[in-house]
């Protein structure tokens, strides 16, 4: 396979001189752990004492990770990124609400992005969170199968309104539906929900989607046993795959709670189970449809290497590659240069309320091993390429 992913004048085609500036700047930083955690402390007590610092973080972090603080920000960067045939899913980052007035604008927001999907063919997916919807606590009672309380019960009965609501929304205007994946103890009852999403709206295609975190052990078998349901019940699956963004939480429980740890015991053994999960439903694809949400370049290249064997055509509708917006751009651009489908996950959001995501995003790029690196070294060789080094 043509090794695609360094060309990063096609990376960086979209970014000015300035932009490419920031984004050194920004990896820079990130790629000094304490300077994280320094910089995540200082800034959750800023926020908290409301001192003015919404305008730097705007101009800095927030600008180049997010889409905007709402839906018609994100316009300018989606159609500025489809000029490149990369696609954008709005992304509505609010994150840790637990009022039902706040799950009730999670869903009116998610109708919305439903409806600008529909609209636009630079935005072939909607996406939200199962906790966007509903209490974390509630979902973990549920798959710890703890009897509720009457008033739960009726609580639990609104999420389930809700996903329905959204997931008939999106069947009725034929857009594809995302629902990301969360932490282990509180997905049981979110898979249960969103497989009985499946059965109800994938009867003719994969409209719902789950997500499988493959940084878990268990989640292929999860896969092939859903599989066997599908084939007796006929109805399609729909699977974003991602390594999963929860390790340090998940770990950290399993030790406190004395349970076997969730988590794959190697970076290779997720690694691998990414990959078996691919080939897996790329065996399937009569009744699959894959998000390949990554970053890791072999794993792309190995998914690009299985549809060329296959005789798959690049831009197939069941094959979609996904990135986050500010990260990975030489896989994202030059996967679209190359005419397979990609899209960038586009949050947005008020600065305060996004705050928890882009935390996530600065410690993962210091977590994951050579994130950060490559995004400076691919940053580094764009900008000595335009001085004409």
């Amino acid at each position: 396979m043509e090794k695609i992913f360094n060309n990063t004048q096609v990376a960086f085609s979209l970014k000015s001189d300035t932009e490419l500036d920031r984004a050194y700047f920004l990896f820079k930083m990130i790629d000094n752990q304490p300077l994280v955690r320094i910089g995540t402390a200082v800034t959750n007590f800023a926020l908290k004492a409301n001192l003015p610092v919404e305008g730097l973080i705007r101009a800095t972090v927030f600008d180049h990770f997010c889409g905007g603080v709402n839906e018609d920000d994100c316009l300018s960067v989606v159609d500025k990124m489809y000029t490149k045939g990369v696609s954008s899913v709005l992304d509505y980052s609010v994150e840790g609400k637990e009022e039902e007035n706040q799950f009730d604008a999670a869903l009116d927001m998610t109708l919305k992005t439903i409806e600008f999907a529909k609209e636009r063919q630079a935005i072939p997916f909607a996406v939200f969170k199962p906790t966007g919807f509903g209490r974390f606590e509630l979902y973990e009672k549920i798959g710890a199968k703890i009897a509720l309380t009457a008033d739960e019960q009726a609580e639990w009965n609104r999420v389930l309104v809700r996903f329905d609501q959204v997931c008939n929304e999106a069947h009725k205007k034929n857009v594809a539906l995302l629902i990301d994946g969360e932490e282990s103890w509180m997905q049981d009852a979110a898979d249960e929900v969103v497989t009985n999403m499946m059965r109800k709206y994938n009867k003719e295609k994969a409209i719902v989607f789950n997500t499988l975190q493959l940084y878990r052990w268990d989640r292929l078998d999860y896969l092939k046993q859903l599989h066997e349901k599908a084939k007796a019940e006929g109805f399609f699956i729909g699977m974003k795959l991602v390594r999963g963004a929860y390790m340090e939480k998940e770990i950290a429980r399993a030790v406190e709670k004395g349970y076997p740890s969730p988590i794959c015991a190697t970076k290779e053994a997720t690694d691998k189970n990414y990959d078996d999960t691919v080939c897996y439903m790329a065996e399937h694809l009569d009744t699959m449809s894959i998000f390949a949400g990554t970053h890791n370049e072999l794993s792309t290249y190995k998914l690009m290497e299985l549809l060329k064997e296959k005789g798959i055509n690049p831009n197939d509708d069941r094959i979609w590659f996904g990135q986050l917006y500010g990260m990975s751009d030489n896989i994202s651009y030059n996967l679209a240069e190359n005419g397979y489908n990609d899209a960038k996950y586009l949050p947005f959001g008020p600065v305060k309320d996004v705050m928890p995501y882009l935390i996530r995003r600065a410690e993962e790029n210091t977590s994951v091993a050579g994130q950060t690196s490559r995004e400076l070294s691919m940053i580094k060789a764009e900008r000595n390429r335009r001085k004409g080094k």
